[in-house]
């Protein structure tokens, strides 16, 4: 709640004429400054009166492309018995303040609004909740309360279409890379034995050897599986233009590009990032999926592609490694490209650099690109995994 300075005044007024009245015995004076002093507190109590209004949010859609159109219905409805709402409401969406229409709004019936949703950056928009400022009829106290919950409008990067997916490798156990036209079953570790293993994955000379009983882990290599890392610090996209690293927009397309063509294909594929996922990534707030995870993503002053590096050498999620980062990236590439003894095809892409990368850096495929359309027009042209 907050008094306006009109209510500020007249409540000055009121304390200066009550006690201008009581010191000098003018109960004129006095009566005023009472009348007035009524007046704030009768303002403060209509201004207090809470509205029964019930909001509804429906998102056209609620996850769309960069540049798609999109757009949020709101509908209001006056819950109360009596009284008409007659009331300022707005609703937020994103950096923008909508207005709301909810004068003279009878009990039990609704209005509607439905407006566009920015979608021309990529990002998660934030929807409401819709604020409500309840004023007295004189204008000297104005309250303002929020209703509804916000809604999220997910926005992905822009898609751009890849005919050309990596076909991958598979590893057997002497440590060759092979290629896998047909699917296969392979070796992968050992583990102690657990009641309900089957007993023919039993590997009976190890555990003659240690003293009890290890099963075979297998690994299915019938499909090449894709690990795409997004360099997302600060350092690598060096370049912004209010607050926004064009470079970096363009390695979001690219992800988001490669993992849909991951899956047309079916193909098993990972999203990671440089920086930790609680650095930027908005896990928690329903993301689904790698595009969600793309339309949340931020820079980060954390993270270093050597940790990222170390974690995809531990792991080994993979046979085929894209990594997309800036021109501030290029100076990592020689960890990337230490890479390439634990993922068979590594490819890099670099995301608004001045001049191309010199050949044959860090022996690794590099795709020079400004911007995500450019990107999938070079990776067509890839013909070395």
């Amino acid at each position: 709640m907050r008094i306006t300075a009109r209510g500020i005044g007249l409540l000055v007024a009121a304390v200066v004429l009550a006690g201008a009245g009581f010191r000098f015995a003018y109960p004129e004076l006095t009566l005023l400054g009472v009348a007035a002093g009524g007046a704030v507190a009768v303002a403060t109590v209509t201004a207090a009166r809470r509205p029964r209004l019930e909001v509804r949010r429906k998102a056209h859609p609620d996850r769309v492309s960069r540049g798609d159109p999109a757009s949020m219905t709101v509908t209001v409805r006056n819950a109360g018995r009596w009284g008409a709402a007659n009331l300022l409401a707005t609703d937020r969406c994103g950096d923008q303040v909508v207005p709301v229409p909810v004068l003279r709004l009878r009990p039990g019936t609704d209005t509607v609004v439905r407006y566009d949703v920015p979608t021309v950056r990529r990002g998660v928009v934030p929807v409401g909740p819709l604020r409500v400022t309840r004023r007295d009829p004189l204008g000297l106290v104005v309250l303002a309360r929020s209703y509804g919950d916000s809604v999220p409008v997910w926005v992905h990067p822009r898609i751009h279409p890849l005919s050309a997916v990596p076909t991958g490798a598979g590893r057997s156990l002497d440590g060759r890379v092979d290629a896998v036209p047909h699917g296969s079953i392979t070796f992968d570790s050992l583990r102690e034995y657990v009641v309900g293993d089957e007993l023919r994955r039993v590997h009976w000379r190890t555990s003659a050897r240690v003293g009890e009983l290890m099963v075979r882990e297998n690994v299915d290599t019938s499909l090449p599986r894709i690990v795409v890392l997004l360099d997302n610090r600060v350092a690598a996209h060096p370049n912004r233009v209010d607050g926004v690293a064009e470079s970096f927009e363009a390695a979001c397309e690219a992800a988001a590009s490669v993992v849909a063509a991951a899956v047309r294909e079916d193909l098993p594929v990972v999203l990671l990032f440089v920086a930790a996922p609680e650095s930027g990534v908005a896990e928690d707030d329903g993301a689904v999926g790698p595009l969600d995870r793309l339309a949340a993503v931020a820079l980060s002053a954390e993270g270093t592609v050597q940790q990222a590096a170390a974690r995809l050498r531990r792991d080994r999620l993979g046979d085929t490694l894209v990594v997309l980062t800036g021109p501030g990236g290029r100076e990592d590439l020689g960890h990337v490209g230490a890479l390439r003894g634990a993922y068979p095809s590594v490819v890099v892409g670099v995301f608004g650099a001045a001049e191309p990368t010199p050949p044959g850096a860090a022996g690794l495929v590099v795709v020079d690109a400004a911007d995500g359309a450019a990107f999938a027009a070079e990776w067509d042209g890839v013909r070395r995994w």
